[in-house]
């Protein structure tokens, strides 16, 4: 394992958060949507992360070389639906109220949406630092006599 590893371990969390960004916008997209193609109001999305794994030379080199295992990364799980209560909202006019008035809307809120895709920028900015770092270090590293 060298240094490009940190480059590739740097990618995987780009790539990962990139996803969980465009789960976000979905949800903000859809806030006041009550009809999908599934029926029912939308619900919100959430990415689940996981440990990317080491491949099978990466654990033998470790394995041979008696050092400390490294983790390998991050990869996205899945993408789940939010189980939180679906809101009721009374407005007797919206096309999709039932006989009391009340119309099931999506379980996102603006607010928690706005705080998590402010941190998942911010951890996009970090991997792409950490990233532009370790390039950085490999090409002083070109640059020794």
């Amino acid at each position: 394992m060298g240094i490009s590893r940190a480059l590739e371990i740097s990618i995987s969390a780009i790539e990962a958060e990139k996803l969980r960004m465009e789960a976000i916008s979905s949800n903000i997209a859809n806030v006041n949507t009550t009809r999908t193609l599934d029926g029912g109001p939308y619900k919100r999305r959430e990415v689940l992360f996981l440990e990317k794994p080491l491949s099978f030379d990466e654990e033998l080199y470790i394995a041979n070389n008696k050092i400390e295992k490294k983790t390998g990364g991050v990869k996205v799980a899945e993408i789940v639906e939010d189980k939180t209560p679906l809101q009721k909202v009374y407005n007797p006019t919206h096309p999709d109220a039932d006989k009391n008035g009340m119309v099931q809307m999506p379980n996102v809120k603006l607010s928690k949406e706005m705080v998590d895709m402010v941190e998942s920028s911010k951890m996009y900015e970090a991997n792409i630092t950490a990233y532009n770092t370790t390039k950085k270090m490999m090409q002083d590293t070109l640059q020794i006599p």
